[in-house]
């Protein structure tokens, strides 16, 4: 497999679950506004879309958006326990992270990284990361240590990563105490400071 990434975008979870169940793979850099691959591909020709994640199988077929590629690596190796069986609420329970943090949060940080944006836009974007925080800060307000049954799935990759994005937004995560204690903890796991090193996020 070949995963399609841009260092510390959400293809990063993506990144961290295909470490996480152990398999072999491949990586290649995406310059997503040239449209070029770090080994010189048009990226077009593999992503009409244009944008990060992109897994590319070893048949040749290739999966897009994040979501479903996070689902697909966790059902390479059920024993990783990345997402549980099909049809169970632990499962739907998954899915669900999966969507709101989509479809939510990650959607709400659109215009904090886009050129075009003014600085009004800007403010508005934080206020409503600021929102969707809120939400996730009260679910891991019980002590849970991650999303679903207290284990750690490809919801919690995704979550880690779109949180993080805080950090480089001009957002002060400290205000969601249950949320910072999330990232720093999932900081700390060995598949997310391989992946991370691997990106050039960490030394």
């Amino acid at each position: 497999m070949k995963l399609y990434y841009k260092p510390g975008a959400c293809s990063l979870a993506s990144h961290i679950a295909l470490h996480e169940i152990g398999t072999e793979f491949d990586i290649d850099q995406v310059d997503t506004q040239a449209q070029k691959t770090e080994t010189g591909g048009d990226f077009g020709d593999i992503n009409p879309k244009g944008v990060v994640p992109v897994l590319k199988l070893d048949n040749g077929e290739v999966l897009t958006e994040g979501a479903a590629i996070l689902q697909y690596i966790a059902e390479q190796n059920p024993s990783a326990g990345l997402a549980a069986n099909a049809g169970t609420m632990e499962r739907t329970r998954v899915q669900e992270h999966l969507t709101y943090i989509s479809s939510e949060l990650h959607k709400s940080f659109g215009p904090l990284f886009a050129s075009s944006s003014t600085d009004e836009q800007k403010d508005t974007a934080r206020e409503n990361v600021a929102k969707k925080l809120d939400y996730v800060n009260s679910l891991l307000a019980d002590g849970r240590q991650y999303l679903v049954d207290n284990k750690f799935t490809v919801a919690d990759a995704y979550l880690f990563v779109v949180a993080n994005w805080a950090n480089f937004t001009n957002i002060d995560l400290s205000k969601w105490s249950h949320v910072a204690d999330f990232v720093k903890r999932v900081s700390a796991r060995e598949n997310v400071q391989r992946a991370m090193k691997a990106e050039g996020l960490l030394d």
